[in-house]
């Protein structure tokens, strides 16, 4: 029998990924011809040949058991929390030769900020398992790794990372890529001692956001905040939330001056830039097409100590910042900012690349 740390089992009333995916969208319903297979000018080749050294380098048995098809529901079942099972290869089973590969997997389809936000994540996952005393429930090797798709020059192929508090999912189709939903946060922010001491997660996320709630005039914060108390956690789109139907709120990108917009656009860039340089270009493009049609709204406080949720949302963008509750090693009722959880994802249908998918397999049914 495998008895790596902490394979959890799914929990009753799991949820399911059986309704058909629809993607984040608003009471309207779908928007339309929002995103095109095209060619983006910007070579995916290290990211494929990164990630067929990494399936080289494991057992045929790994392989057997992280290698899934482009299309399957697996893609859906990641999630934070411990539940359901995992599925894929553990860093906690891989050998140092294998972590390697997969490092460098992550190394080439992310920024060196994206991959060092990452590390860190993983690392301060560690030092949760060293405050709670629960290194078989928390460490910095429980994360795992699925392949979907067979990593191809031509053909849908990704990858996703799953684990406590770092989620990626990575969809490549000849040099497009879609890295959506993304889910990062961390619990501690902080290492103040132990393993990793002076690790430090998530501070530039929080700060843009204040940044630009701050740039507001009086009468535009009115239209942002939609509250001022903060009393519990107000994420909408985590695991299983594929989904959601999510109207508009906050204030409106065209009611932005230059400053206001500028700060909004470092503020998205905060996540977008986790992916590669050339192809986090390429997503910001598409970001600024729909800048005068982007949402930014806040919950809670707007001092250098509050605590505060807030989102960006657009046809083509959606990001949620959120102080969180502490869970471990200790529960409190009020949110804190000792615990950070960030999505970003792809409305309208295109998370997991799922739209243009759509799009390949029809043009080639005919």
């Amino acid at each position: 029998m495998n008895v790596h740390a902490q394979r959890p089992g799914g929990r009753r009333g799991a949820p399911t990924v059986d309704e058909p995916f629809v993607g984040i969208t608003t009471s309207n319903g779908p928007q339309k011809d929002l995103f095109s297979i095209e060619s983006t000018g910007v070579t995916t080749e290290p990211v494929r040949v990164a990630a067929d050294a990494f399936l080289a380098g494991l057992t045929d048995q790994q392989r057997e058991r992280t290698v899934f098809p482009v299309d399957d529901t697996e893609w859906r079942k990641w999630d934070n929390r411990h539940s359901p099972k995992r599925q894929g290869v553990g860093f906690d089973e891989m050998t140092e030769a294998q972590r390697t590969l997969a490092f460098e997997m992550l190394q080439q389809s992310l920024s060196a900020k994206g991959l060092k936000k990452t590390k860190d994540i993983m690392k301060l996952n560690g030092t949760l398992g060293e405050l709670a005393k629960k290194p078989q429930e928390y460490n910095e090797w429980l994360y795992w790794i699925t392949v979907m798709g067979k990593p191809s020059e031509t053909e849908p192929w990704g990858w996703q990372l799953d684990g406590h508090h770092v989620v990626i999912n990575y969809f490549v189709l000849g040099d497009q890529v879609v890295m959506s939903p993304v889910f990062m946060g961390s619990e501690p922010v902080e290492a103040k001692q132990g393993k990793f001491a002076g690790t430090i997660v998530m501070q530039d996320e929080q700060d843009k956001g204040l940044n630009l709630i701050k740039l507001l005039s009086e009468g535009q914060r009115s239209e942002a905040i939609i509250m001022n108390r903060k009393d519990g956690n107000n994420n909408l789109t985590e695991a299983y939330k594929d989904n959601v139907v999510l109207d508009y709120a906050g204030i409106v990108g065209s009611k932005l001056d230059e400053t206001q917009k500028g700060a909004l656009l470092q503020l998205i860039e905060e996540y977008v830039g986790n992916m590669r340089e050339g192809h986090a270009k390429v997503r910001m493009s598409e970001v600024k097409q729909h800048l005068d049609e982007t949402y930014f709204a806040w919950i809670g406080g707007t001092t250098d100590q509050s605590v505060y949720y807030y989102r960006v949302h657009s046809p083509v963008v959606l990001i949620e910042f959120d102080h969180q509750r502490r869970v471990a090693p200790f529960r409190t009722s009020e949110p804190t900012r000792d615990h950070i959880h960030t999505v970003i994802r792809t409305p309208n249908g295109n998370d997991y690349g799922k739209d243009i998918l759509r799009q390949h397999y029809e043009s080639h049914s005919h």
